[in-house]
């Protein structure tokens, strides 16, 4: 039995990027770059100024109250015809482009301004407020790198370099089965001993959110013959995701189908709790996560085990959630042996995170994952961790993250 690091190596040194396709700048939002991006030309791609004032010469400008002629006007999108002259200036626009003979340019409101005069108020400095060509990208500088997340200043960027569409690395497909008789889908009518099919719905949305594109495939019944149906269709997507069906019962059916269906179990069960039935297969390159049926079990091994692979086939190169360290507020005791996940709610000290449990630590207990705003990562060899003690924490919730309004 594999522990945590180990499970998690194993299935990343077996899955690879999908392939790549082109879409608008628009859509790649929050998608990976596929190829590295050069600039076709300068940026900016001429000297233009950054501020509302006058283009001057700054040697004629080096006493106080100097004043100077002004013997044009350049707007923002205009072309400079003329030449700065000698005690001349040039009213210019915010990202116009700077007329030769200038060198410098003076704010407005570090002038006064007359009829067709100016008086500069102080002494210029050569190349102030210009911003130059290429300052920002030189024509053939790497602009993105392969593996970069499409954000919308790279957008921005990217833009302005007149990029319409993007190669980026195509969502990932992944298919979504859960197992059980005693399921029933959303708006079925439910029976005695009969539950919702809500774990199809949490990793479907968990898939989503990180922009893969999930398919709810279906319920497989226990037998063997629904099982062999609904894990074929699956089997047509980039990844086949199972819910519950890996433990040892004798309606446990997962992975003896996944076997006739040829698919190559790499493990069965990871040394962590909960989520400790977890199994990892490939069919060909399709990678196989067959998870717990308990929700949180499912919704844990899911941020652990198979969040870091699906981001790694869309391109991602940072894949691994960063760890936090957070001081317990409350003594926590475990049994010795496995990774813990506790769930834990967080909140600022003085000296950094606390961190106390959501609550009731049971699997099926989904309020407690509603309410953990991270999950505390407590070491297999130890039992008791006390009060006072830093642990390392991995956050859950982004918004935690944010100041309040």
């Amino acid at each position: 039995m594999p522990t945590f690091s180990e499970a998690r190596r194993t299935i990343l040194d077996h899955v690879s990027t999908t392939g790549i396709e082109r879409v608008s700048l628009i859509d790649a939002i929050g998608r990976t770059l596929a190829e590295d991006m050069t600039a076709p030309w300068n940026m900016p791609p001429w000297d233009n100024s950054a501020m509302d004032g006058f283009a001057v010469r700054a040697g004629d400008c080096q006493a106080p109250q100097t004043l100077l002629k002004v013997t044009g006007y350049i707007p923002a999108g205009a072309i400079a015809t003329s030449a700065v002259e000698a005690g001349c200036a040039i009213r210019i626009m915010t990202g116009a482009p700077i007329p030769p003979g200038a060198d410098a340019v003076v704010p407005v409101e570090e002038t006064e301004e007359d009829a067709d005069s100016v008086k500069i108020l102080e002494p210029v400095k050569a190349r102030q407020h210009i911003r130059f060509a290429g300052e920002d990208i030189k024509t053939g500088d790497r602009v993105l790198a392969a593996g970069t997340a499409i954000t919308p200043s790279a957008i921005n960027m990217l833009a302005s370099l007149g990029t319409a569409l993007l190669p980026v690395f195509r969502r990932v497909r992944v298919a979504i089965v859960s197992t059980g008789d005693e399921l029933v889908e959303l708006g079925g009518q439910i029976g005695k001993g009969q539950i919702i099919n809500s774990n199809a719905l949490s990793l479907a949305a968990a898939v989503k959110e990180i922009g893969g594109e999930p398919v709810i495939v279906g319920i497989a019944r226990d037998n063997r013959e629904s099982h062999l149906h609904i894990l074929q269709q699956g089997l047509q997507a980039d990844v086949l995701i199972t819910s519950a069906g890996v433990s040892a019962g004798d309606r446990d059916l997962v992975r003896e189908i996944l076997t006739e269906l040829g698919a190559e179990q790499l493990f069965w069960k990871v040394d962590i709790k909960p989520g400790r039935p977890t199994a990892f297969a490939m069919k060909a390159n399709t990678p196989i996560f067959s998870l717990p049926g308990n929700p949180v079990s499912s919704m844990i091994t899911f941020e652990e085990l198979v969040k870091p692979a699906l981001l790694k086939m869309m391109g991602r190169k940072q894949v691994i959630a960063p760890l936090f360290k957070a001081t317990l507020t409350e003594e926590i005791r475990k049994k010795p042996g496995r990774l813990h996940f506790l769930r834990v709610a967080l909140e600022r000290g003085k000296d950094g995170y606390l961190a106390s449990s959501s609550g009731n630590q049971e699997t099926g207990i989904v309020k407690t994952m509603i309410q953990a705003d991270g999950l505390a990562m407590l070491p297999p060899d130890k039992a008791l961790f006390a009060a006072g003690e830093q642990v390392d924490v991995h956050i859950l919730n982004q918004d935690f993250l944010l100041e309040e309004a």
